[in-house]
């Protein structure tokens, strides 16, 4: 009979892949041949270790031993909850990342306290940034700091993130390179910071606002002011009516749109009215609702006989994380 030991290394490392890094390190101690296993640059591309309330030590141990240059992404906690004696990410470790870790692209960051680390001291190869309920001071992401920091950075998730305000906002438009912004339960960004930051982004292909303050009509109207070549927008549908629909008619490149619930208005659009509305986007192959009741109505039939030429998605609730929208 064919055991654990028996299968191809291929298959071995598929399986060790999906160990908690604890584990991955545990099995290297049965036998030779799985501690070289788990020293392949493979199984090391991309690292989860917000599971883990993590002495620096230990860290720093992954960092030279295991992480260095094989390391691709990386998700980590700061802790913030977790009380005065808990270890909180530092500047020397953010630095340490960039040095060891040159292939290192896409950092994301739960429930940290940045407020003492300073963005300079980010890795200066990132393309994609992610920051989780994290908090961050006031001059963080201001315009007025260096030009020269973070480059490569294409993409942004801002999820909870308490402190983000329009200061901040304006701020992103130093970031040259970024394509991809979401904004996740922002709530001190008004509709005027909105308006004003979005006329600097217009290179924005990609725009997510969710569970913020925010009216989808004032959002709607400044993506048609100031975003004619984003390619996807999602967005809560709170304060949407047939009106703002009206501002996203023949946006030229739209290729994908999604409304998510689950709050909805007498001014709701009915799905013929987005129907006739998504009709004028040349370009548009994938229309996504979520959480707004639906699924399995007339109002789906409605979507899906309207617009042939599109995937159409209903979907009973969206999601509780925003890990979707990797």
């Amino acid at each position: 009979m064919a055991t654990l030991f028996d299968l191809p290394d291929l298959v071995l490392l598929e399986i060790f892949s999906y160990l908690p890094v604890r584990d991955r390190i545990r099995i290297s101690r049965v036998c030779h041949h799985w501690k070289r296993l788990v020293d392949d640059r493979w199984l090391w591309r991309h690292v989860d270790l917000t599971l883990y309330t993590m002495r620096p030590k230990v860290m720093w141990h992954l960092l030279r031993r295991y992480m260095a240059s094989r390391l691709h992404s990386l998700r980590m906690g700061g802790y913030l909850f977790s009380g005065s004696q808990a270890p909180q990410l530092s500047p020397a470790l953010m630095r340490a990342l960039g040095q060891k870790c040159p292939n290192l692209r896409r950092l994301c960051l739960h429930v940290a306290d940045l407020s003492m680390v300073p963005i300079t001291s980010l890795p200066s190869t990132l393309r994609t940034l992610e920051l989780h309920s994290c908090e961050i001071s006031m001059i963080w992401l201001q315009k007025e700091q260096d030009p020269t920091v973070l480059p490569l950075l294409e993409c942004i998730v801002l999820d909870r993130v308490p402190a983000f305000r329009d200061e901040h906002l304006q701020g992103l438009t130093r970031f040259r390179a970024l394509r991809s912004l979401v904004l996740g339960g922002t709530y001190r960004v008004t509709e005027t910071g909105l308006d004003t930051s979005l006329q600097e982004l217009s290179y924005l292909q990609r725009l997510e606002v969710l569970g913020c303050t925010l009216s989808a009509d004032s959002t709607l109207l400044a993506i048609s002011r100031h975003l004619r070549d984003v390619r996807k927008i999602r967005l809560t549908v709170g304060g949407l009516s047939a009106q703002g629909l009206v501002f996203l008619e023949g946006m030229p490149a739209l290729e994908s749109l999604c409304f998510q619930g689950p709050l909805i208005t007498p001014e709701m659009p009915t799905p013929a009215q987005i129907v006739a509305s998504c009709l004028t986007m040349p370009k548009l192959r994938v229309l996504e609702v979520q959480g707004l009741g639906w699924e399995g109505q007339e109002a789906e039939r409605v979507l899906c006989k309207g617009l042939p030429h599109c995937m159409v998605i209903v979907r009973a609730c969206p999601k509780e994380s925003m890990d979707w929208w990797m």
